[in-house]
């Protein structure tokens, strides 16, 4: 995990309609930019959808939500379609952005070890500054932590 108070570095990747988007884009606002596993898992699926339901207070606050993950550009496009999501969903198939923000990491399943993401939402300032940095982050509740931080 990236540390608190640096600076957050910029990737380009495309959105779910195949645009890059660039961090640097966002210059001038805060940015939640949260990883995760996997579109139209369990988990995945409650993160998102709890996003969603507090997006009105992520654009009162002017605060931009980014979604990263290994995900394909069509993927994202149908986890955005099914659940009517109102943010942008990163494809980062190149593990770019996700090697980056230090979110490629060794995981455990019935003993198996394997690589994969760990969620872990970043919070960063209008100067493209870190400022909260959380890992292996609860889906339910990460929406919640990052309004009440803003």
């Amino acid at each position: 995990m990236l540390e608190i108070g640096t600076k957050a570095p910029n990737f380009t990747l495309p959105n779910k309609d195949g645009e890059d988007i660039s961090l640097s884009n966002f210059k001038g606002k805060k940015v939640i930019l949260y990883f995760y596993p996997k579109d139209n898992t369990p988990g995945c699926t409650k993160q998102a959808n709890t996003y969603k339901e507090h997006f009105d207070s992520f654009v009162q606050k002017d605060a931009i939500i980014i979604g990263i993950s290994k995900d394909s550009v069509k993927s994202h496009l149908n986890f955005a379609t099914k659940y009517d999501l109102p943010f942008i969903l990163l494809s980062d198939e190149d593990l770019d952005a996700i090697k980056k923000y230090d979110v490629w990491k060794e995981k455990k399943l019935y003993g198996k070890a394997y690589m994969g993401v760990v969620r872990t939402t970043y919070l960063i300032n209008e100067e493209g500054i870190i400022v909260k940095a959380m890992e292996n982050v609860k889906p339910d509740q990460d929406a919640l932590n990052m309004v009440c931080s803003l």
